[in-house]
């Protein structure tokens, strides 16, 4: 089992845990995060495949949806760690309080206030599936403390996990800076081994005095929050899927003169701004100009006359 030098619980401000090399040896199949290690492999494996996952996995993200994404995420932590402080001193969470080390609503405002701007609490809100999630670790906090392991090993787990691979996807696909502005969120610098925090984890999740029935009620948990977060996922996919196509070298697409102009992403872009309009409206505006009309007719005839002398 690991054992920790020192954590965030008691010692000074500022202070990165850091741990002594440890094997897990004494693992039983009866530890919690045994368990929790079996019981949600198919949701975790489902959880991977779904739609949203695979894009972004493949740096197929539109910055836009990667900013919804982290709206999501800001609700989610805020509400996961109100309550994780609300039963920092209960015996059935007390033992995996770590805040100084993992949690992420500071680095998640960081990231909010990057994408926009300083006034951002304005500006995002809380979608209905992120919603149903927030509502149910409120519920778990406030009645059934002992099922917020469930919650807590689902995010930070998997966030010291693939969700490192996520940050390197992201910084690339979106040309985030290198200073690691918008992507603080998959950013723990009190955490000097990833690998070895997760096993001091794992061994405090072991160590908590459960009975079989609570395990098991844990483990359900575990996938009902898996669950939660494939809605996330999935509601999420389909705002993407009504997003316009975002220009490839970075530039904003041209509309296509379909649909309501106002949802067109030049339209919108240069709001407020002075500048040219979009250029699709641009150019047929133009178009409906008698002397472009005439200009237009003419070239076409010549046009027409030079086709016919090349043919005879």
């Amino acid at each position: 089992m690991p054992s920790a030098m020192e954590g965030s619980e008691g010692g000074d401000e500022g202070e990165i845990l850091r741990y002594e090399e440890t094997e897990d040896d004494n693992v039983s199949p009866t530890d919690l995060s045994e368990l929790l290690k079996e019981g949600t492999k198919e949701s975790h494996d489902r959880a991977e495949n779904t739609q949203f996952v695979k894009d972004f996995l493949k740096g197929r993200i539109k910055k836009e949806l990667f900013k919804l994404a982290t709206v999501a995420l800001h609700f989610t932590y805020s509400a996961l760690e109100e309550e994780m402080d609300r039963n920092k001193d209960n015996p059935v969470f007390a033992p995996l309080y770590f805040p100084l080390e993992l949690h992420r609503r500071e680095a998640l405002a960081k990231d909010l206030k990057y994408f926009y701007g300083e006034d951002w609490k304005e500006k995002i809100q809380c979608s209905e599936a992120t919603q149903h999630y927030v509502d149910r670790i409120h519920h778990v906090g406030q009645h059934e403390p002992e099922l917020l392991v469930a919650h807590a090993y689902t995010r930070y787990m998997g966030d010291l996990s693939g969700g490192q691979v996520l940050k390197k996807v992201a910084q690339r696909a979106l040309k985030l800076p290198s200073t690691e502005e918008g992507i603080q969120f998959y950013m723990f610098d009190n955490i000097s081994n990833a690998q070895q925090f997760k096993q001091l984890y794992r061994a405090r999740m072991n160590a908590l005095d459960l009975d079989k029935n609570t395990k098991e009620r844990i483990v359900e948990e575990a996938n009902r929050a898996f669950r939660f977060n494939m809605q996330v996922f999935d509601e999420l996919d389909k705002i993407g899927r009504s997003l316009a196509e975002e220009a490839q070298d970075g530039g904003v697409p041209v509309h296509d003169g379909k649909g309501d102009v106002r949802k067109c992403p030049y339209y919108a872009d240069t709001q407020g701004k002075a500048g040219p309009g979009c250029p699709y409206h641009t150019a047929v505006a133009l178009a409906r100009q008698p002397l472009v009309q005439l200009i237009l007719a003419a070239c076409v005839a010549v046009a027409a006359g030079a086709a016919a002398w090349y043919v005879l």
